[in-house]
This record gives C-alpha cells, sequence and structure tokens, in this order.
C-alpha cells in the first residue's frame, strides 16, 4: 500500500511539472501564484509528499480545477436508514420524548 501511494505521489508530481512546464512557469512562479512555498512545490513534483491544500492550491494556480472533480465523493442514491428499516421488515417511528418540568 505504502509503494502505490509513493508511485501515486511521484505520477501526481510529474503531472503537476508537465503542467507547469507546459504554461512556462518556474517553480517560483507557480509557488508565487499559488500561496505556497517553494519547498512545497519542490515537494509536490518530487513525489516526495504534500499536503491536500498544497495540491489543491497549485491546480487551481494552474488553471486545472476539472482535474480535482474526479475526486468528489459519489453521493448515495438511497438514504442507509431506509435501507436499515427494509432488513428489520419495519418503518421506524420517531418517538416523543418527555421531560419532566424542572422547578
Amino acid at each position: 500500500m505504502a509503494e502505490q501511494a509513493g508511485e501515486l505521489e511521484g505520477t501526481l508530481g510529474d503531472a503537476v511539472r508537465a503542467l507547469r512546464l507546459e504554461r512556462r512557469l518556474t517553480q517560483s512562479e507557480l509557488a508565487d501564484r499559488a500561496n505556497v512555498s517553494l519547498g512545497a512545490v519542490k515537494n509536490l513534483e518530487a513525489g516526495r509528499g504534500s499536503s491536500t491544500t498544497t495540491l489543491v492550491r497549485v491546480v487551481h494556480a494552474l488553471g486545472e480545477d476539472d482535474w480535482l472533480s474526479g475526486l468528489r465523493p459519489v453521493r448515495p442514491t438511497f438514504n442507509p436508514v431506509d435501507l436499515a428499516d427494509q432488513r428489520r421488515g419495519t418503518r421506524r417511528v420517531p418517538r416523543r420524548v418527555r421531560r419532566p418540568a424542572q422547578s
């Protein structure tokens, strides 16, 4: 699993580097645009680990916000409570809890 994560970091770093070079930006210019440190950009491109914030800022600075859209979670098309109710065979009826009045 750790090897896969390292490979993915390297792949992401290579892709960020390619986009940066395509846009004819230096690492320093990209860092300024993304409002991150130069070291953060270097680490990201080298695949040495990076924060999610750095990745998002850099991708946004490169104008590739669509890149991240594939990472959005898929919303379930069902309510998990309804599924649980079906398995129980009954529909849960909410109960009202009455508390004694305080004096």
